[in-house]
């Protein structure tokens, strides 16, 4: 008898794990079926044979693939695809890129973003565009990405926020894991606590006996909720036993522009946004949030180091893409990311800031990410942090 390939679901893959094909050797066909029920169901006679190289085949809800195929036709099928796949990324980008942002323009986010998207231009000769999406602690602009195409062009900047937000809010519209394939971390950045210089603190204890004696009279600031500089300060209160209101921005810019002129009293942010309204004199530094003293600022005590002990957050900036993106296009822009981040019009401009480039593996940024999700999901517990309305 003949054998024979029979495709039947509305959207099916080819390729690594996200499909399978099961040879039954009883009925003498091989059927390939989608993982998303969890793997393959190995019964007596049956072997599974993952596939070396992913096609991504969605298919209209009203369009119902019932025709059998030969294995012949099939394998000339595959290879069309698969040649088809590689010329597309030969040629890739042949079109402007998109590249979403959760954050306003002026953070660090947008500032890397554009900074690398600048270079990826020169490189390609497509324009690089950011779209600033910010919102809901950056679950607008990561919904967007998550349910974007996977062509290679719709790149998006995960950051900490997204490895907060799963603990945080009790129901998102995405999975940062599932959904997105992630390229590369650029950049871990130190947060940094600051004041208005109006503010009688000049260290963080200063600021505690301010808070202690003024209970929600000092008003803190974030890059949104959910961010880490919002759970910044709901840890230090936690830690402090103080209690001051949470005021959350849609990024680093609007947030510093208000406490830079008096509208708010305390700012928990980025170091590379923050410092250098520090180095100008519009914004005085209490501490940074590592467990250690920052090089680019070793005079800046720790928070840990100032009676807070063992208080430590952080924040990290990367690139991805929605799952499905061939690994071809993965593959091109890791290599050229990774060399656009070790440029010294780059390192050299954010490293004084506190900024330690990163340029991993996709493995190890995935790798990276999960291990952030539990991290932080300990320390949104821990303190209690819940999503403002």
């Amino acid at each position: 008898m003949e054998e024979r390939i029979s495709v039947g679901q509305p959207m099916f893959w080819v390729g690594n794990v996200n499909s399978f094909a099961v040879k039954d050797a009883k009925e003498n066909k091989i059927e390939l079926k989608s993982w998303n029920t969890e793997g393959a169901e190995k019964k007596e006679g049956a072997e599974v044979f993952p596939q070396p190289n992913v096609v991504r085949l969605p298919l209209k809800k009203s369009f119902s693939v019932s025709s059998v195929l030969s294995v012949s036709s099939a394998l000339k099928l595959l290879t069309f695809l698969c040649i088809s796949l590689n010329a597309a990324a030969q040629t890739y980008p042949t079109k402007p890129i998109r590249w979403i942002v959760g954050y306003t323009p002026g953070g660090t986010a947008d500032m890397l973003a554009r900074a690398v998207g600048q270079n990826l231009t020169q490189a390609w000769g497509q324009q690089v565009i950011v779209e600033n999406r910010p919102g809901a602690g950056t679950n607008i602009g990561t919904e967007v990405a998550a349910k974007s195409p996977p062509d290679g062009y719709t790149l998006f900047m995960p950051t900490v926020a997204n490895a907060i937000n799963p603990t945080l809010y009790p129901k998102l519209n995405f999975d940062i894991l599932r959904d997105f394939i992630h390229i590369t971390d650029f950049a871990k950045v130190p947060g940094i606590v600051v004041v208005h210089p109006s503010v009688p603190a000049k260290n963080v204890q200063d600021l505690i006996a301010l808070a202690k004696a003024h209970p929600n009279q000092l008003r803190h600031g974030s890059t949104g909720i959910g961010s880490p500089h919002h759970l910044a300060g709901e840890i230090f209160k936690s830690m402090a036993g103080v209690k001051m209101v949470h005021i959350p921005y849609r990024g680093a810019s609007p947030a510093i522009v208000d406490v830079v002129a008096g509208h708010i009293e305390v700012y928990f942010g980025a170091m590379v946004s923050t410092l250098p309204h520090v180095k100008s004199g519009k914004l005085r530094a209490l501490g940074v949030t590592t467990l250690k003293r920052v090089p680019a600022v070793p005079d800046i005590p720790t928070i840990s180091e100032q009676g807070l002990k063992g208080f430590e957050t952080g924040s990290w900036f990367g690139v991805s893409v929605p799952a499905g993106t061939s690994p071809e296009i993965v593959k091109k822009l890791h290599a050229e990311t990774t060399r656009i981040i070790r440029l010294p019009e780059i390192k050299d401009r954010m490293t004084p800031e506190g900024a330690d480039f990163v340029g991993d593996t996709p493995e190890q940024f995935t790798a990276f990410i999960k291990s952030e999700i539990a991290k932080w999901g300990k320390a949104v517990k821990a303190s209690g942090a819940k999503p403002e309305g």
